[in-house]
């Protein structure tokens, strides 16, 4: 309880310290109970994942409203360790970021959320450490996944659209929308044809090309439908934004395996994939993942869960369903107002200063 406790109070960095500060333990025991407690992750584990399908699946059955499995992968950033460090920091590497455009040390980490209505909660934050592909991983999970109430999608960027996810997504009930790499081939008319190059042809005119408004934006579409590598038969969007028409570092690619779908409705629900992007941003800024001082990846795993775990309570403990953000600023209200009215008690309860010192301290 210390550790979800000090994640709401002004200054916490992730690190034993701000959770000794909270606990009658000291920071090593703190320490001990992340790395090597004995306690039952996996139950907890088990538990959050249970009631993330049972809240997100009953919104869908009750609104008819699709669920969307997003999934994509961030690195928690780490300071690179000295060759003569006796204990470094478990399962970092270096990984490519995209972010950066470079090579970042740390722990990478696969991040599936589900949604449905607004509603956005964190399924599964799995660590990569190279002794099992991403795509495995994402497989693993999708495998897990109950067959949703109504028809929904699996959202990704371009590194996650593999037949293999995608295929065991079907099983599942789910299309996927996702991106599409510029050099993925596709057969016009039967040719082998890179897409960019298809893209390029087709933008000499604007022939073929729709224009789309996309949250306010507008883009030029091309709707190519048939077979690509891997893939029987599928929707391609070849989009460039309006004003950039036919510029090629402008070319985007999107991808739907619900040929049925409108090109309209493709792209506003690929919109809906953006929920991970700001969950990872929320979990550097509030929840600690880039400043976290843990060694071993047991303990950073289970470290990700508690973090998880917090992100569930923000978003569905305050009353109802919220933002992540508003539930979180709520509780940091609550927490510092518990504070303060118990320091009014002990102040009340004192004749003089030492007494409130003993009473408060």
């Amino acid at each position: 309880m210390s550790i979800l406790i000090s994640i709401f109070i002004s200054g916490y960095h992730g690190k034993t310290t701000d959770f000794a500060k909270n606990s009658s333990c000291h920071r090593t025991t703190i320490a001990h109970f992340l790395n090597s407690g004995k306690w039952d992750d996996s139950l907890l584990s088990d538990t959050l994942k249970r009631s993330v399908i049972e809240i997100i699946y009953s919104e869908a059955a009750r609104t008819g409203k699709p669920v969307f499995c997003i999934v994509d992968d961030t690195i928690a950033s780490k300071t690179k360790p000295s060759s003569q460090a006796l204990h470094p920091i478990e399962d970092a590497y270096f990984h490519q970021s995209h972010l950066k455009g470079k090579q970042d040390y740390g722990h990478q980490a696969v991040a599936v959320m589900l949604s449905c209505n607004g509603i956005v909660l964190n399924y599964a934050f799995v660590m990569y450490n190279k002794s099992i592909s991403k795509i495995d991983i994402v497989q693993n999970i999708a495998k897990e996944l109950p067959v949703p109430p109504v028809m929904s999608y699996f959202l990704c960027d371009c590194w996650y659209v593999s037949e293999k996810i995608i295929n065991t997504f079907v099983q599942k009930g789910f299309h996927t929308i996702g991106a599409l790499k510029t050099n993925r081939l596709l057969y016009p008319s039967g040719m082998k044809k890179k897409l960019s190059e298809l893209a390029a042809e087709r933008s000499t005119t604007h022939k073929g090309f729709d224009l789309v408004t996309v949250k306010k934006r507008n883009y030029y579409v091309y709707r190519y439908e048939g077979n690509l590598s891997g893939i029987e038969n599928a929707v391609v969007l070849l989009s460039y934004p309006e004003k950039a028409f036919g510029n090629p570092k402008a070319l985007r690619a999107f991808i739907s395996t619900n040929v049925s779908l409108s090109t309209q409705e493709i792209l506003s629900c690929y919109v809906c994939r953006w929920p991970i992007e700001i969950f990872f941003r929320q979990c550097k800024n509030h929840l600690a993942l880039d400043t976290y001082q843990i060694r071993s990846s047991k303990g950073i795993q289970r470290y990700w869960l508690l973090m998880s775990l917090t992100h569930y309570i923000c978003v569905t403990g305050t009353g109802g369903y919220r933002s992540f953000q508003d539930g979180y600023h709520r509780i940091c209200s609550a927490v510092h107002q518990e504070k303060y009215q118990y320091l009014f008690l002990c102040a009340k309860a004192s004749d003089d200063f030492e007494a409130f010192m003993k009473l408060a301290g």
